[in-house]
């Protein structure tokens, strides 16, 4: 399908991968509200975006995920200034990962709230919306750490597990409604999210490859649904 003129909402699009994917469907000819937990985030993101492409076509909004209300006004938001919404790309996340004794249960609620109850916020906003246009995409942004779990990742790896399930779970569901639902799962993707800091690692995956698979997904017939992408480095560092 065209890209032309839908509307997406992009969370966690101020950076990283979710940054990616929003210049991706930009490129693409679509409009796109990105959010960030801080008003300055996705303004600046919005900004650098709008002088790249067109300013009328991209909003950045507030928004942390974990907060429904918060997250409806977002999407009423892009609702009226685009007239409505096509797609949601569910990127936010957080990581924490330390051993599970460090783990308080405050660290532990922050991410389950973000990487999980966050989407299943977004969907419960977005989901109407996309009834009202006959149809439309949502993915996900999972990671192959849910179907590999390592140590001092108890709390993202349960919550991208958990994720998963969801929409696996949700595809079924509303596949009749004519919203496909997807979830791509990259392995290590080079950008500051765990912590690591700006340090470069150049086997790693690119969040504009990520990007690429998303819009990929997007454009795919209406016939057939991906409804799982597991995305790795074509050559990670050999195992000693």
């Amino acid at each position: 399908m065209s890209l032309t003129g839908k509307t997406a909402f992009v969370t966690g699009g101020s950076r990283g991968i979710g940054l990616a994917i929003a210049r991706a469907l930009l490129q693409e000819g679509a409009n796109v509200a990105l959010t960030a937990t801080t008003e300055r985030s996705a303004s600046t993101a919005a900004d650098e975006l709008g002088a790249q492409f067109s300013r009328d076509r991209v909003i950045g909004l507030a928004a942390d995920v974990r907060d429904l209300a918060a997250v409806e006004r977002a999407v009423t938001a892009t609702s009226s200034r685009f007239g409505g919404l096509d797609i949601l790309i569910n990127n936010a996340g957080v990581g924490r990962l330390m051993p599970f004794d460090q783990l308080t249960p405050e660290l532990w609620h922050e991410v389950i709230g973000t990487n999980l109850t966050g989407v299943f916020h977004c969907c419960h906003a977005a989901i109407p919306r996309m009834r009202e246009r006959g149809g439309g995409w949502i993915i996900n942004i999972s990671s192959l750490a849910s179907t590999n779990p390592f140590v001092n990742g108890t709390a993202y790896c349960a919550s991208k597990a958990a994720l998963n399930a969801f929409s696996e779970a949700l595809m079924q569901e509303i596949r009749y409604d004519g919203i496909r639902v997807s979830y791509v799962m990259p392995g290590s993707v080079d950008t500051e999210f765990g912590g690591r800091g700006a340090a470069k690692r150049g086997w790693a995956l690119q969040g504009d490859d990520v990007a690429e698979v998303v819009v990929d997904l997007l454009r795919h017939p209406s016939r057939s649904l991906p409804s799982r992408v597991e995305m790795r480095p074509s050559q990670p560092p050999r195992k000693s």
